[in-house]
Order: C-alpha cells, then structure tokens, then sequence
C-alpha cells in the first residue's frame, strides 16, 4: 500500500514518521515562496487567472434530512491560483476548488466520507489535508499528500458531531494556511440541527505580503512577516470587502428569516472576534461544539455579541431579523475592518417596525407612560 508516489513524496518532504505532527516539520523549498520557472529564476506571475477565489457564501449544502447513516463521495481539488485581493493589487493564492475558504463537507455521525484528493499538474507545490473531524493519523494528511499531478484517496466515518476546519498540513502548512488552503466540516447528530430559514459560510485568515496594504501590482508572500504575525491583510473569504458593498455585494435575507452563520478562522495566527454588528448572536455555539444527542438548542449560549474564534476552530452562530437594516459581519478588533480589508455586509429586506427600532424619530411623540 505505502510503496507508491504517496510515500516517496513524504520521503522526499521528510514527512513520516514521529517526527512530525500533521505535517508541522520542515523550512519550505525555495520553490514554495517562489516558484521557479524552467529557466531557473522566480515566476513573477502579475496576470490574474481567476476573476474570483471569494466563496459565495450563500453556496452550501443541504441540512442532512435523513434518519441513518449514509455514503458521501466527495472530491477536493488543490488548484494554485492568481487572483485580486482588491482592485489592481494580486497574489498567488493556494485554494481547495479554487475558493476560500475550502467548499463546506456535510455529513452526519456515521456517514461514510469516499475522499478523492487531486493535485492538478499546473500546481508547484504538494498539499495536502488535514480534517479534525477525523480519527486517525495527521487527521488524513499523511494518507492524501500529493505532489503536482498525483492523486490520493481515503475513506472516514465522521464519529463526533460539530463544526471543524480542515486545511493543507504539509511542511509550512502557515503558509498554504494564509495563502488560501482550508475550509470546514460540518457533521451533523443523528437528529439534526434545528431548523432556520438561511444558512450562510464565512472563512477568515490573514495574508502576509511583501507589499504594504493597497499598494498596486502583485504581491509576493512574506515568510518573516508571517513569523512576526504582522500581516498585511485580514480578510473573510479571501478578498478585500469581498461580500460588502465595497466588493461583490451584500447577501440579502428575507425580514424575519432565522439565519446561521457558519464561521472557520484558518489563521493561521489570529483568533478572530466575530460580531455582527446590529444584531447579535441569538444562539451560539462556541468552536463550533454541539451535543451528541437531545436538544441541540438548548446547549447553546443565548444572546451573545461577540465569540471568539481561534485559528484552527469554527464557531456556529444563529440570527434573528425582524427589522430592515444591514449587518456588518466583523472581526471587533476593528483596525482588521478599518485598515486590513476585512468585512462582509448582510441586507434584511423588509417593512420597517418601529416599535423596535425608529431611525428617523425625532423626539415629539411617545406612546405609554414615561419614567425617569
């Protein structure tokens, strides 16, 4: 079984072994902070080749809706990308299916997960994935390595309920992390999650560059920067404002929808501080934790404005809407949102209720007694 390509490539990495925990071992190739062209120097590559790696947030699965087990063939495809952080600036981004974050995997406890893992030709690098939603070694790293142009597969049967990221986890797995590779699992107890009208899928990481924020043309990755935790951008799904206003528009829901909003912080370093600003988090489930079995809802935090979310950890946070307005989607160290790019904007289309909230007021009319 391991006398293939996949075991020569941990070879080659110096991946195998104790030495190593998911991949954390090793200083990246030259190749892996620039690749290098036939002629020896680095790819300086400045045309964009993609018009878009910002995950649509409203593309995900189905809730499960079934009462047994079932198997789940699912593919991820590690394609090496370059794309606009914002408007004339570009970076080579590394992507599970061409987005950030990953697409979202949803099964229930017990399911069987076929994973098909490919590593397209016109890639540079070996990837991998790593699921902490999986028992068994480097949470399948080792079993899906593979060098540009090879393929691997594995099956898993998902035994504990929540929300869990997966990522790339071979050597330098920060830099895959920040540059785009990770996404998150969902699994499902056997009696489901309680029912909402909407679901949305947000992802957050830094991206550390060679160029200061906004500064136009193509930014190349920054190893020192990124040890120093001194990023250049942070950003959710993996462009500028990508799902504000100011980038690809806000999401609309209907006013009165209950929506859950599906969070991963790839990192690979900040913890993120996630608020949606003109609402809060009716229920909420820290590190994207819930029971095995019972009332799902009834194990949330109630009423919560801001949950931290550390790289490497999901959250799961419910909304209501019952008036008009638009919720900003932020991390609340709010410098990220003000100068680093980070913000996605959530419309409530509807009739205004005044009786909760009055923008235009002016002060000359009340209803009821007054006191103080």
């Amino acid at each position: 079984m391991f006398e293939t390509s996949r075991r020569r490539m941990l070879q080659a990495l110096g991946v195998g072994g104790a030495a190593t925990i998911a991949g954390c071992a090793g200083n990246a190739p030259q190749s892996e902070v620039e690749p290098a062209t036939e002629g020896g120097g680095a790819a300086q590559v400045e045309e964009v080749d993609v018009d878009q790696v910002a995950a649509d947030p409203t593309d995900l699965p189905d809730p499960i809706d079934r009462d047994e087990p079932a198997t789940i063939q699912q593919t991820l495809t590690t394609e090496e990308v370059t794309a606009e952080i914002e408007p004339g600036v570009t970076f080579d981004y590394m992507t599970f299916n061409g987005q950030i974050p990953g697409p979202m995997v949803r099964a229930r406890v017990g399911d069987t997960i076929e994973l098909n893992f490919e590593n397209v030709p016109e890639n540079n690098m070996p990837h991998n994935v790593d699921f902490h939603a999986i028992y068994g070694t480097g949470g399948g790293s080792v079993a899906t390595t593979a060098a540009p142009g090879e393929d691997n597969a594995m099956r898993f049967s998902p035994q504990y309920p929540g929300a869990f990221i997966y990522h790339c986890a071979v050597p330098n797995l920060d830099y895959h992390i920040s540059a785009g590779m990770f996404g998150m699992i969902v699994v499902e107890p056997e009696g489901g999650l309680p029912a909402v009208d909407r679901e949305l899928y947000f992802g957050q990481h830094e991206l550390y560059t060679d160029k200061d924020t906004g500064a136009e043309g193509h930014h190349g990755f920054d190893m020192e920067a990124m040890a120093a935790e001194d990023p250049t951008y942070v950003l959710l799904n993996g462009e500028k404002y990508a799902w504000a206003a100011a980038g690809r528009g806000p999401v609309e829901v209907n006013q009165g929808d209950s929506v859950r909003v599906f969070m991963v912080t790839g990192g690979p370093n900040y913890s993120s501080n996630f608020h949606p600003i003109g609402n809060v988090w009716s229920r909420a489930y820290r590190d994207g934790g819930i029971p095995d079995d019972g009332d799902v809802a009834a194990y949330a935090d109630k009423n919560i404005q801001t949950m931290k979310v550390p790289p490497g950890s999901c959250m799961i946070g419910e909304m209501e809407t019952p008036v008009p307005s638009r919720i900003k989607m932020v991390d609340h160290a709010l410098s990220r949102v003000a100068r680093k790019g980070l913000l996605a904007e959530v419309d409530i289309v509807g009739d205004e209720r005044e009786e909760i909230y009055d923008p235009d007021w002016n002060g000359s009319s009340h209803e009821g007694p007054i006191y103080g």
